[in-house]
């Protein structure tokens, strides 16, 4: 790959905001949760960067330091995004790392773009194969009304919703897995969220269907999620998405909440290094 240089801000071009370490190294793309931003991976980028890996990590659209525009928050949008960002930074034999709803990105991705720019995936805590629990998807573990009171809640008191919403993302059972300081790290990156995105991103994860989109990878893939993970079910999506890709391989974190990747950094972190190091 030739010299790359970083890149900080809004990408020309997109309504992105984009930070890429540049360099030689080989690239990591860092696709983050809802309804988080990109600072949601700081535990992971320093790590990465001593590595000798080219970081890039993006905002989606509507959240954090991205513009905010009242649409585009369907799947095929945000993974139209992610092509953007690798094309423009001319970004190749890329690892992308999606984390929860950022999975999903990954997942349509790869059937809509292909695999010419990228080398493997990970699936940290991510939504695929398929959320919503329906007549042929039995084993989803999102069931249509528990998606219709999570959107009514949000809808009534966003400020409450997203307190409560990330006490759950970081507990196993009753337990809250990172310090009180940390929580609430997170939860100042939700005021960065558009209400429209914030909505419509909710709607996009908990009821896209990726499971022909898995069809498309032939990557070598890591699928990273923790036992403990109420938001993000174990048994209902790391593991089915583990099982429908012949070249995976899964580790799962004891005790890991939904939101492993703070939580369990460190073994997140050496789980995830030591897959760019054999994949």
């Amino acid at each position: 790959m030739s010299q790359a240089t970083s890149h900080r801000g809004i990408l020309e071009g997109t309504p992105l905001y984009v930070e890429d370490t540049g360099g030689d190294g080989r690239p990591v793309v860092l696709i983050h949760g809802w309804p988080l931003s990109g600072a949601s991976w700081q535990e992971q980028f320093r790590p990465l960067e001593e590595a000798g890996h080219r970081v890039v990590v993006y905002d989606r659209r509507g959240f954090g330091r991205s513009d905010k525009p009242q649409d585009g928050y369907d799947y095929d949008r945000l993974a139209d995004d992610l092509h953007d960002v690798l094309e423009r930074l001319d970004v190749r034999d890329a690892t992308l790392v999606g984390f929860s709803m950022g999975g999903g990105e990954v997942a349509r991705y790869v059937a809509r773009h292909g695999e010419d720019r990228i080398r493997g995936v990970v699936f940290a805590a991510a939504v695929p194969p398929y959320l919503m629990k329906t007549d042929d998807n039995p084993d989803g573990p999102l069931t249509e009304e528990a998606a219709a009171e999570l959107e009514q809640h949000l809808r009534a008191d966003r400020d409450a919703f997203f307190d409560e919403f990330l006490t759950g993302f970081f507990s196993a059972g009753e337990e809250l897995q990172v310090t009180e300081a940390q929580r609430q790290d997170a939860l100042a990156l939700t005021a960065q969220a558009g209400d429209t995105a914030a909505l419509q991103c909710m709607r996009a994860w908990a009821t896209t269907d990726f499971r022909r989109d898995l069809e498309a990878i032939t990557v070598p893939a890591l699928v990273l999620h923790g036992d403990g993970d109420g938001t993000v079910p174990l048994e209902g999506s790391g593991q089915r998405t583990h099982d429908a890709l012949p070249d995976s391989r899964l580790h799962v974190i004891a005790g890991g909440p939904h939101g492993i990747n703070t939580s369990h950094a460190a073994e997140f972190n050496t789980a995830l290094l030591e897959f760019l190091a054999e994949a």
